[in-house]
């Protein structure tokens, strides 16, 4: 009679149940620990002693008679006043969704009608796309209704009942009005499919549909109460078999087999599986179609409605980790931080500690759940899980026990050979296991072990080449003992060395390293432990590291907090999910007044990558390369000053001085070959040509071209203008280099056939006007070049142009342009706008007001002026005259980078104009993230190095299994390099076996064909080919970019919240300073 009798007061947190209407908040997330207190022989949980009408209620119950319990069931059911306060609030929670039945008959699925005759590819492709929207969407509207039908419907119906209604309720939460919104899109779609021969277009229905506010409400409330309907599930199948066996009959019965589980997680993947679907769409619309607009505007709605329920879903679920974490810490202190909304949880992983012997031999391992928070890092034992038969039907989350934590501060991370250059704490490896007695035989080295292994074949190659030198004072000739067979066994050991630095490379790949304080002994001196995990793959490895990187630096003071969130009543935003102030410095370190007075004029990245950057250091560092910052006045020489990024912070490397002011910088990548030229370099030897170059634009009208392989940045060009009109912006193409003048030309240079450099005598100029060229943009196959209030769009292979108006004042001028998706950005030298306009039909889409977002500041200005623009990984940066940086959220994909969400403001601001923003991005070199093995010992899946397929076994030490009983000898390394015999060499062979001996029993002291096989040489005995490559590495697209974000200006303040006079911390104001802002690694 109680079981459907709801709580007055809001439910505990030590309860398993909740109300019909799901909480919205995700703050209030639920996980599949609040229900391990449930007693699994009663259907009623511990109430509170707050609860006096219900306990009355069930105490009256208990102790009367029949008759007393149905007048008991009627007061429960009519007098009470708070049930009718519950009703009351189930209605207004399903107030705003109609239950609306739709007919199958009234309204038929959509149906491609026969394809009609005449086609183009496109057309065709673009309707087997379409036909594999509708059988998507007749999918998963079927098996939203299966949930609805099979599920929802026979447990609220079944009789005795299995579950109470108030169980079944948050179960099935918002399924049926993600089924009603579903169902309208299908009617839509139907009609839409009914007229597509004559419209083709799609685009629009899409966004008619899913960019209503009831769908973001629908699908927010079910993806944060997933976690919750899960664990209800959990708990339901542990205390309630006969729920457990109708979960087994209805996965049985079903002819897919698929669980109720697989059938829930649907809605979470369906806008996914849309944006793929319109991406390819989109792929196969020509430019000028009727529907490339509507596309790109869907994209972009379903992008963020995407990006929106993952954020949500993050924190739901970072929530429900969080609090299962917080109940297993006896530290009263670190669980209220847990439990508060201060710690933000990074990154959560199932890691395998490892402890090794002296040897490096394994010891024993075991898996950990590793938790990174923004200041803590905690390391928990993994308890048991569910039962199987309840983990096949539904994700059961396990228990932990905490087993260490640490301040994040005081953890370092620490690869082989760097102990030394660590603190000299007592330091030691955490073991807990008695040693079991492991054979050599099986041991499995680890990187201490490796580092020890190179140290020693380091040393023997010193002998044997002083052993070489020794040979070659021999008076006699010998056919196997000369300084030929010396110089043999100097490559070998040189080879086998680097086989063993490779070796411990790939071993630190998945081994994360962390050095951890521990407690004082018993003097009080500092006690760290090594703690060894090995991670899933090098992937896992590099984003520990970033992480543990990035995280450090969010607890810095500029950082804390770094960035105010516009829109959202001064809130200041967590700091790690925002770009992170890496550092900020003089652009000139100690080089006089004259340069201090300098402008900042112009910046550029110019990507290198590092062959000597360590696996750590390259996911700690600055995107790989050179920062080329130029700077000048009017009438005096230019500067560009270049620095190194292979670093956590930039570093000054080389000075350039030039003739004139520096007005811009253009990065020339390395050109690619075309099929004509690959055509040609298969017949003849292709050209040597230049690599990547940097172009830098004068104030006296010349366009230097410098060498940029690393920093030697030598001149190889001047082109000049017959004018001497200053150059202000510089762009290229593939084949061209662009140019915009103050005089209001364009200069367009094409290639040398013979050098790849650009020709003078190619040059063509285009008149646009009497207004400077300030900005240029290259796109696909056009180049916008700005001039006054106008942009022209000029073809790159006809010259032919457009012109069109993009702002009404004519005393205004566009400089700066940032193209994302379909869209391009633009900003202008009056007023605190920015306009978006479409790439193809020029049109203006949106127009937002930089100094509206910027309230919050208080910065006494009644409009703000743009003076830089940028677009990098989701966000637009926009730098202002006052020194402030605002970023604002736009799409990644290739809809229109449309402005949406809230904007943010750098608490870290110049003290002048922001002179510029620069983007600097470079990928990760795919041999980091390679697997070297592939074999299936216990760390072979984790990169280890036991590669029992490469010539890299050899160098191992091979130990006999009887060595432990004193039988027999290691087994030696065969020495050997390119020389597979000395039978043609002169001289005698030296052997104790005398002249009688048969050429057999000498070929056994040589090393016999086969044996070199194992070296896998190439035709160049030179050239050492690592080893057969793994086929499942052969197949491997893994990207990691890394990202920065750097900005150049007078001085360095730091904001208070609310205001922006600020502290000033850097000089007077004078100084030029760069801000560098470190993003966290993609991967």
């Amino acid at each position: 009679i109680y079981d459907d009798v709801p709580s007055e007061d809001p439910l505990s947190p030590d309860e398993d149940v909740q109300r019909d209407s799901c909480p919205q908040d995700t703050d209030k997330g639920w996980s599949s620990s609040e229900f391990e207190s449930y007693d699994e022989q009663s259907d009623n949980e511990a109430k509170p002693p707050t609860r006096s009408k219900v306990q009355q209620l069930m105490k009256a119950a208990r102790s009367g008679t029949k008759d007393g319990l149905e007048k008991t069931k009627i007061a429960v059911m009519r007098k009470v006043p708070f049930l009718q306060r519950k009703d009351q609030l189930e209605v207004e929670d399903d107030a705003g969704y109609l239950d609306v039945a739709v007919s199958e008959i009234k309204h038929p699925p959509p149906q491609l009608s026969p394809m009609p005759e005449g086609l183009t590819n496109h057309q065709v492709v673009r309707r087997h796309i379409l036909g594999s929207i509708i059988q998507s969407e007749r999918s998963y509207l079927q098996s939203l209704r299966r949930i609805l039908q099979e599920y929802h419907r026979p447990l609220m119906e079944a009789d005795p009942r299995i579950l109470s209604p108030r169980k079944i309720r948050p179960i099935f939460y918002r399924i049926r009005e993600i089924t009603q919104c579903h169902s309208m899109f299908q009617i839509a779609l139907a009609s839409r499919v009914a007229e597509w021969d004559s419209s083709e277009k799609i685009g629009d229905l899409f966004v008619a549909s899913f960019s209503k506010s009831m769908v973001l409400d629908v699908y927010s409330d079910y993806v944060n109460n997933f976690t919750n309907a899960m664990a209800l599930i959990k708990k339901a199948c542990m205390s309630k078999p006969a729920f457990l066996d109708f979960l087994k009959k209805k996965q049985a019965s079903s002819v897919d087999r698929i669980t109720l589980y697989g059938l829930m997680v649907k809605p979470i993947q369906r806008f996914p599986q849309f944006i793929l679907l319109l991406q390819d769409m989109l792929k196969n619309t020509p430019k000028g179609h009727v529907d490339r607009l509507p596309l790109q505007l869907a994209l972009t709605e379903l992008e963020m409605l995407a990006e929106k329920l993952n954020e949500q879903k993050r924190i739901a679920d970072q929530i429900a980790e969080t609090q299962q974490l917080a109940r297993s810490v006896s530290d009263r202190l670190l669980s209220k931080q847990l439990n508060s909304e201060q710690g933000s949880l990074v990154l959560c992983e199932t890691l395998i500690e490892t402890v090794y012997g002296e040897r490096g031999q394994v010891l024993k391992s075991k898996e950990r759940k590793v938790f990174l928070f923004d200041d803590v890092l905690i390391c928990g034992n993994i308890n048991v899980k569910g039962p199987p038969d309840i983990s096949s039907l539904v994700p059961v989350g396990p228990k932990y026990t905490m087993k260490w934590s640490a301040p994040l501060q005081q953890v370092q991370v620490v690869e082989v050979g760097q102990e030394a250059c660590q603190s000299k704490d007592t330091l030691f490896q955490q073991s807990g296991a008695k040693r079991p007695s492991l054979s050599c035989s099986s041991a499995i080295l680890g990187p201490p072990r490796l580092y020890q292994e190179l140290q020693e074949l380091q040393h023997d190659l010193s002998v044997v080449e002083e052993v070489t030198l020794l040979v070659g004072t021999l008076q006699g000739t010998y056919q196997n003992l000369n300084t030929t067979v010396a110089q043999d066994w100097c490559l070998a050991l040189q080879r086998l060395i680097r086989i063993k630095e490779e070796q411990i490379q790939s071993a630190n790949k998945c081994r994360l390293r962390l050095q951890v304080p521990g407690r004082p002994d018993k003097s009080g001196r500092p006690v760290s432990f090594m703690v060894v995990f090995n991670t899933p793959s090098p992937l896992s490895k590099i984003s520990w590291v970033n992480r543990l990187h990035l995280a450090k630096i969010a607890l810095r003071e500029e950082n804390s907090p770094g960035w105010l969130c516009g829109e959202d009543e001064g809130k200041t935003m967590a700091p790690f999910w925002c770009p992170l102030l890496a550092c900020h410095m003089p652009v000139f370190a100690v080089k006089g007044i004259l340069l201090q007075g300098k402008t900042l004029e112009a910046a550029i990245h110019n990507p290198v990558h590092c062959a000597l950057l360590g696996f750590s250091a390259a996911s700690t560092s600055l995107p790989q390369g050179y920062l080329w910052v130029a700077s000048g006045g009017e009438g005096s020489e230019g500067h560009i000053e270049i620095f190194s990024l292979n670093r956590p912070t930039p570093r000054a490397v080389k000075s350039l001085q030039v003739g004139s002011t520096v007005r811009c910088l253009e990065y020339v990548p390395e050109p690619l070959p075309t099929e004509e030229a690959e055509a040609e370099a298969g017949v003849h030897k292709a050209p040597s040509g230049i690599c990547t170059n940097i172009c830098v634009g004068l104030d006296d009208g010349c366009i230097l071209v410098y060498g940029s392989v690393d920093t030697t940045a030598q001149c190889l060009l001047t082109l000049h203008n017959p004018e001497g009109s200053p150059v202000l912006c510089l762009k290229q193409s593939s084949s061209f280099l662009f140019a915009g003048l103050r005089n209001g030309t364009l200069m367009v240079y094409g290639r040398k056939s013979s050098d790849d450099l650009w020709d003078p005598e190619s040059c063509r100029c285009v008149n646009l006007g009497s207004e400077p060229v300030r900005t240029l943009l290259v796109l696909d196959d056009s180049v916008w070049a700005s001039c006054g209030n106008s942009v022209t769009v000029m073809d790159i292979s006809s010259l032919t142009t457009q012109k069109f108006e993009v702002h009404p004042d004519p005393m205004v001028s566009v400089t700066h342009m940032v193209c994302a998706g379909g869209g391009v950005w633009m900003a202008f030298s009056e007023g605190s706008s920015i306009r978006l306009f479409h790439t193809e039909t020029l049109e203006l889409l949106q127009e937002i007001n930089i100094s509206s977002r910027s309230m919050l500041l208080n910065t006494g200005q009644k409009g703000m002026r743009v003076t830089s623009l940028l677009i990098c990984q989701g966000l637009l940066w926009v730098g202002t005259a006052e020194g402030l940086i605002i970023t604002l959220p736009v799409p990644k994909l290739e809809g229109i980078p449309k402005i949406t969400g809230k904007g943010m403001f750098s608490l870290n601001a110049h003290c002048g104009p922001v002179d510029f923003l620069v983007a600097t991005t470079s990928t990760l070199s795919p041999e980091l993230l390679k697997r070297d093995s592939v074999g299936d010992g216990p760390d072979s899946a984790c990169g280890g190095e036991d590669r029992s397929d490469t010539s890299s076994q050899e160098s191992l030490q091979q130990y006999s299994s009887s060595q432990g009983e004193g039988m027999g000898k290691e087994r030696g390394v065969l020495l050997q390099y390119k020389l597979r015999s000395t039978s043609g060499l002169p001289g005698r062979p030296l052997t104790a076996l005398g002249d009688e001996a048969s050429d057999s029993s000498l070929e056994s002291l040589e090393h016999s064909v086969e044996d070199g096989s194992i070296y896998e040489l190439s035709d160049d005995p030179e050239m050492w080919v690592k080893g057969r490559p793994c086929k499942r590495d052969g197949g491997r697209r893994d990207r990691v970019i890394s990202a920065a974000i750097i900005s150049g200006g007078k001085g360095f303040r730091r904001l208070k919240e609310g205001t922006a006079a600020g502290t000033r911390m850097s000089g007077e104001g004078l100084e030029n300073i760069l801000m560098v802002w470190q993003l966290p690694l993609t991967v």
